[in-house]
Order: C-alpha cells, then structure tokens, then sequence
C-alpha cells in the first residue's frame, strides 16, 4: 500500500481485520513508506480484505496498492511483522 499508511494504525486495524476473515498471513512496514501484507485464506474474504486496503483505517490516506498473486504456502495465523 502506497501514501500515508505508518503511523496511521493500519498494521493493527488490518491484522484485525485479518482475524475477522479467519486469514492466514501477515503485514508490515517497510522502510520506503509502504506497507506490505499477505492474505491467505477463502478467496472471498482475501477480496474484501484487499477492498479495504484501499481505504485503510480512518487516519490512512491510500494512494494506491499493488495486488500479485501468489501460491499459498500455508499461512497459519496472522502476524505482524517488524
């Protein structure tokens, strides 16, 4: 996720979010300014997650969020990471 996402909550409000949709996984900060996750899970919460990425918490200002996708490995749990 790209523009004013550290800081703002959005690592907490999106592990929350995570738990919520019973998805594996994980999200953190990294040092350009973004935010990296994730999502493992039913393909249609994984969906409504990324819909809400583009948003953020409410103190989030999203720019734009890039979405590959990827072979599941396994995620159990969601975390966040440093």
């Amino acid at each position: 996720m790209h523009g004013q996402v550290h800081g703002v909550g959005f690592r907490f409000a999106c592990a929350r979010r995570a738990g919520e949709g019973h998805l594996g996984g994980w999200v953190r900060n990294l040092a350009d300014g973004t935010v990296e996750a994730v999502f493992e899970g039913e393909a249609q919460a994984v969906e409504l997650l990324i819909t809400w990425c583009k948003t953020g918490p409410p103190m989030a200002r999203v720019r734009r969020i890039e979405v590959y996708d990827e072979a599941p490995v396994g995620e159990e749990g969601f975390a966040i990471r440093r």
